[in-house]
């Protein structure tokens, strides 16, 4: 039995080939992993003996030969194959231990592999009868079934020539991504949307079930993209998250992030925000000078609709707090950045079943990916790109200083809604919410009905543009005396010469934000 091992990550390299040389494997090697057996004492036999040439060009070419590929692909159920490796004096190799230049650590043109994935990809090809290993935490396994059985199964071998191409594969998707990004230049515009997407997700975690407790689910990640923020946050007590717990906890730390993170509100600097969500939408939302405040005001926006939701905050969470949040409705996951040890004591004897998670903010996406039937729908992530500086004011009434940021935390909170989505808030709290809906009448109905009187001389927002004055009238029924919308209606006179009739400030952010 004949091994080839050329590896650049050495990590049990030496315990393994001793392993291998005490089942009396011959060991072939190249480069650095010669070397290392080499000052190890571990016998072995170097690949230019093989192959007669030595490496060259700086070690580019070193495996990329018959006498290497030859013993590697020849399938030993075929007699030819046999006779031609015979008639070149070539022996079969039988296991192959190879992983790659740390390209997605370190991306350079030099840091391109080529002669690891072209023995890795021609192993794994040829698992039927060589068995192929990219990652050291393999070793011990391959080596167990070789002292217990002689051979390596064919189980293990197709289990790790799959194992094989994902490496590979991964690894030519990180090249792919690396030239889009170092080409993009000027064309940055066109070249967020290339030719083609090698997205590459391994799987993080299963989930207790998916949408529904008899789907199957599991949470993955994107290779070589450690940052997000699923990947940073600690979870103390509860049960497993579930697919609806995580799609909810996205939600609401995202809408955080957007009230109080670095491109959050203008006037968030020293604020603190709390915000509930169920099925994805926000039930309550507010901002505040310290955080027991924004959540008790958040989480009387909509009482109802809070029981069993989930809880978002944006600073550490002490035990007074924790006190506040046990004595109200049940809160399936409560996100923060950080725990008091005093406040997850109050939760695990009060709340044992509620998932409290410290995690860090989630940093920006770039593209939107949602599956279709045969296909994929990819977009730009949304983005508040109109600051308030730059809104224009249609009426003949200018909103008041107060009226400024109840329109601006409207309007954020409006963005990551679903549509048809109206938000009315007053004082830095939402106080009424209508999302999903078929038209913004009903849903201006829903938030007015929400707010049951609350909003009275407050601000509302809309998603898009309002199309007839009826939804305005709805909005302004529910107390509001200014309104943040897009605009861009065929009919923006009329429904600004009725926001004037009705004595109320309208904005014009010149940015609609749909989210369905």
């Amino acid at each position: 039995m004949r091994a080839l091992l050329s590896v650049y990550d050495k990590t049990g390299l030496e315990e393994f080939a001793r392993g291998l040389i005490a089942l009396g494997v011959d060991l072939v090697a190249s480069g650095g992993t010669a070397k290392v057996l080499e000052a190890a004492g571990i016998d072995h036999t170097e690949v230019a003996q093989i192959t007669g040439v030595p490496e060259m060009l700086g070690g580019r070419v070193k495996t990329l030969h018959p006498a290497i590929h030859a013993g590697i692909l020849a399938d030993r159920s075929i007699q030819s194959h046999l006779d031609d490796l015979a008639a070149q004096h070539i022996t079969a190799i039988d296991l192959v231990g190879c992983n790659l230049y740390p390209f997605e650590s370190h991306p350079s043109i030099e840091t391109i592999d080529v002669g690891g994935p072209t023995m890795i990809r021609a192993a794994a090809k040829n698992w039927a009868h060589v068995t192929v290993i990219v990652d050291p935490s393999e070793y011990g396994p391959v080596l167990d079934e070789l002292r217990r059985d002689g051979v390596v199964s064919d189980f293990t071998r197709r289990r790790l020539a799959r194992a094989a191409f994902a490496h590979t594969s991964a690894y030519d998707a990180a090249i792919v991504h690396w030239l889009d990004e170092t080409g993009r230049g000027d064309q940055e515009s066109a070249d967020l949307l290339p030719p083609t997407l090698h997205v590459v997700l391994e799987r993080a975690k299963e989930l207790r079930y998916g949408e529904n407790p008899h789907q199957r689910a599991a949470r993955y990640r994107e290779r070589g993209n450690p940052a997000g923020w699923w990947e940073g946050l600690v979870q103390h007590g509860g049960r497993e998250l579930s697919y609806l717990n995580l799609l909810d906890a996205e939600a609401a730390w995202q809408l955080a992030y957007q009230l109080v993170g670095p491109d959050g509100l203008s006037f968030a600097d020293g604020l603190a925000a709390a915000v509930i969500v169920k099925h994805t939408n926000p039930c309550g939302v507010a901002v505040a000078e310290d955080l027991a405040t924004a959540y008790g005001r958040a989480l009387a926006g909509d009482p109802v609709s809070a029981f069993g939701g989930i809880v978002a905050l944006s600073g550490r969470v002490d035990e007074a707090l924790a006190e506040q949040i046990v004595e109200g409705p049940l809160a399936d996951v409560l996100v923060a950045p950080a725990f008091d040890d005093a406040a997850l004591a109050r939760f695990a004897a009060k709340r044992k079943n509620m998932r409290a998670i410290a995690a860090p903010f989630p940093s920006r996406l770039e593209l939107s990916v949602r599956q279709t039937n045969g296909g994929f729908l990819v977009q730009e992530c949304d983005r508040f790109g109109s600051a308030p500086e730059t809104w224009r004011v249609a009426t003949k009434l200018v909103p008041t200083d107060q009226q400024w940021r109840d329109l601006e935390l409207a309007w954020r909170v409006c963005g990551l809604t679903s549509s048809n989505a109206i938000v009315l808030a007053h004082g830095g709290q939402v106080v009424g919410i209508g999302c999903g809906q078929q038209n913004r009448v009903d849903a201006a109905g829903i938030a007015g009905r929400k707010a049951g009187g609350r909003a009275q001389g407050g601000a509302g927002a809309s998603d898009a543009y309002f199309p007839f004055r009826d939804g305005l009238d709805e909005v302004i029924d529910a107390g509001v005396t200014a309104v943040v919308q897009p605009g861009g209606s065929l009919r923006d006179q009329e429904v600004i010469a009725a926001a004037d009739e009705r004595g109320i400030s309208m904005v014009l952010t010149g940015e609609r934000h749909f989210r369905h």
